[in-house]
């Protein structure tokens, strides 16, 4: 074999590689101009082709409240669109001769736009000949949308009419924006939640999407599921609609009368802390109240007097003070470490001397932090520890967004604490606490010491079967020994009763709880000189047997009174949730000695037989033989062993007084005017008391005086 000839073939292989290289270039300067020049025509091609993988969405799960009212679901909406190029000149044609009809009915179904704008826009649709002309700028509801496939044109299949629906999830409220805030929302399309139970429960109430193929088979698409969505399961909440109405609406009347900036009120249940109610109103530039923020959990303010039960409750579970303890509130100003402390009437005189129930029903700012300092002095981080072993300080871990644990430090955690701090953090200063955090506090005190955490979500369902319970938490047995809740009930009733609270009492049944008025800091802090007032009131109710458990918090610019302001707020929700809940069963409204069957009075026993046959009962007696054609035969009936046994009263001659004691009006005066007397009835009801004895003689025209009752 011959060796291969390298100035032969190389020159070939330089050729072909050089060749090749060209067309590399070439392919690449290709690939660059269909990148650049030829990508909007691309673009709009594949934008024409047929995607054969479309996702399939999970529906999302809805919102309940807690008997099952829909709170929050999702309703599909409709955008509708035109395509003018469909059905080509026969549908121009159609559109020619029906536009004047479609537009004057299309302004019936959206009175917003006349018939000449609606004109207008088709008209500007059909000279682009778009594929995709939005025929309303809004999306529309399923009804609507049936209305509108009804007009000419549109009732014609997409390709011969051009009219086509986008179908688009859109989650609804069906009480509006009632308890908004707490419940959230939804925006872009399902794919944000954004505050509340929606963005907390996102991931139960979203589900998983799924994916379809679509197959193209003589001309028809077919759709194939190759992986079924699992849809959202539905929420249960603690939220009663008519408590969380009735807050809402005695809330909103009192802010705008005194014309305050925010108000918060939340109803709790008290055996097993369920969230009936949460309220968050913030004023708006036109005067009107709406929910924008979390207040209820996220407000971290100074809370005023409402703190002082925690301080004196923790005395008492101390044992640094007792009921019996008198207290010189001076003449209400007191120096402590530099500082002046003041009672609210210290203009007057101050309230003297005091017991610590006292202090507490006149809200004593003196009497609360001379105890505090007294038992505290030499060891503050001990006051401190206390609060948070009574629950006013614990991280109550909600499960919802914006909420923030309450902030209570002592020495051990600030860096600047100075002896000042005790007894201002004493009467509710010096300390951030949330209504939410200062509601359960008293609720654990109504509770008889028990420490419930706030439940907003007791069940997850799933197609209207119970898949998971959350069960009510129990986060402390104890919060304080039984003696001082004890005297801590007592107190707390009577500052409603005597004290300070009276406004937020009832005359229909017992409250206790305790006022609270703070000067907070304003927009842009302490130091920008704003200040405003938070007025507060928390207590429960019935105080003998609680049931709920309510804080009402309003901040206003001007001073004002917890009791008075937010007293009467709390004052409203707990008649109206007591008036709700006097509705009762029926059958626990039957007494022990309720008749069970009917009440028969004395008189005709022929019409008496024949009244219980109709009503289902069996009579008996010897009066039954007596023809029909006789006189009446006045009688008793009385009841025993399921059967009525019908008796004859003794007849009396016509000149001798009868015995019509136990009939009713008609029959005693029948028998009565048979005999000749004038007969004068007082009252209603049967005979219980007859002028003239039984057995008497009688004349004609005498007066016979019956009394009925």
């Amino acid at each position: 074999m011959s060796k291969l000839d390298k100035k032969k073939t190389m020159p070939r292989y330089s050729g072909i590689i050089v060749v090749m290289i060209v067309f590399g270039f070439l392919i690449i300067g290709k690939v660059i101009h269909t990148m650049t020049v030829k990508r909007p025509y691309w673009e709009k091609v594949f934008s024409r082709l047929k995607v054969d993988s479309l996702p399939d969405p999970a529906h999302r799960g809805n919102i309940l409240s807690c008997d099952g009212q829909l709170m929050a679901s999702t309703l599909p909406e409709y955008r509708i669109f035109m395509d003018f190029k469909a059905g080509g000149a026969r549908k121009s044609a159609m559109l020619e001769q029906s536009l004047d009809t479609l537009c004057d009915r299309m302004h019936q179904i959206f009175p917003e736009k006349s018939a000449d704008e609606i004109r207008a826009n088709i008209e500007q649709g059909k000279k682009k000949q778009s594929q995709h002309w939005a025929l309303w700028p809004k999306r529309i509801d399923y009804n609507t949308l049936q209305e509108v496939k009804k007009l000419p044109l549109f009732r014609l299949l997409p390709y011969q009419g051009g009219f086509t629906a986008e179908d688009n999830a859109a989650r609804k409220h069906p009480f509006d924006r009632l308890a908004i805030r707490t419940l959230g929302n939804i925006y872009g399309d399902l794919d944000e939640p954004r505050a509340g139970l929606e963005q907390a429960f996102d991931s139960i109430l979203r589900g998983q999407d799924g994916w379809r193929r679509q197959t193209k088979v003589r001309d028809k698409i077919l759709t194939i599921s190759e992986k079924a969505p699992i849809d959202g399961a539905d929420i249960v909440t603690t939220l009663d609609v008519n408590i969380q109405d009735m807050a809402e609406r005695y809330l909103r009347e009192e802010l705008t009368e005194i014309g305050a900036y925010t108000g918060v009120a939340i109803v709790m249940e008290v055996e097993t802390g369920d969230i009936k109610a949460m309220v968050n109103l913030d004023l708006n530039s036109d005067g009107s109240y709406t929910e924008q923020y979390p207040h209820a959990i996220a407000d971290l303010m100074e809370p005023g007097s409402v703190f002082k039960t925690a301080s004196i409750l923790v005395a008492l579970d101390d044992k640094k003070t007792d009921t019996t303890q008198v207290i010189n509130c001076m003449g209400g100003k007191k120096m402590m470490y530099g500082r002046e402390m003041k009672d609210h009437n210290w203009s007057k005189g101050g309230y003297g001397a005091l017991t610590v129930p006292e202090i507490l029903q006149q809200s004593s700012n003196i009497g609360v932090s001379t105890i505090i300092d007294n038992g505290y002095r030499s060891n503050p981080q001990a006051f401190v520890e206390g609060l948070r072993r009574v629950g006013i300080g614990v991280d109550l871990k909600l499960p919802l967004p914006g909420y923030q644990p309450p902030r209570i430090k002592g020495p051990a955690e600030k860096k600047s604490w100075s002896k000042s701090d005790l007894p201002w953090m004493s009467i509710g200063y010096v300390t951030q606490v949330p209504p939410i955090s200062t509601l359960t506090f008293y609720n654990a005190i109504a509770n008889n010491g028990k420490m419930m955490r706030p439940r907003i979500v007791k069940e997850i369902r799933r197609d209207g079967k119970v898949v998971e319970k959350i069960a009510p938490v129990v986060m402390k047995d104890q919060i304080a020994n039984k003696d001082a809740i004890a005297k801590m009930q007592k107190m707390l009733e009577k500052v409603v009763s005597v004290g300070l609270g009276k406004r937020a009492g009832s005359k229909l049944f017992k409250v206790a709880g305790k006022t609270g008025t703070a000067q907070i800091a304003g927009p842009g802090g302490y130091r920008a000189g704003v200040m405003r007032y938070l007025l507060s009131f928390c207590g429960y109710f019935p105080a003998d047997k609680p049931r709920y458990t309510c804080i009402v918090c309003i901040q206003k610019q001007y001073g004002g009174s917890g009791g008075a302001m937010s007293g009467i707020v709390f004052h409203n929700i707990a008649e109206g949730i007591m008036a709700q809940d006097i509705k009762r069963d029926s059958k626990k409204a039957k007494e022990a000695t309720a008749r069970l069957y009917p009440d028969v009075k004395r008189g005709d026993l022929r019409a008496t037989d024949i009244v219980l046959t109709k009503l289902g009962y069996k009579t008996s007696g010897e009066w039954q033989n007596t023809p029909r054609s006789a006189a009446p035969t006045h009688g008793t009936a009385n009841y025993s062993n399921k059967n009525f046994n019908l008796k004859k009263l003794e007849q009396y001659q016509a000149n001798i007084m009868p015995n019509v004691l136990g009939m009713g009006a008609r029959d005693a005066l029948s028998m009565l005017e048979k005999r000749g007397l004038k007969v004068k009835i007082e009252g209603r009801g049967r005979v219980i008391e007859q002028s003239i004895s039984a057995g008497t003689k009688i004349g004609p025209k005498q007066l016979a005086v019956l009394r009925l009752g």
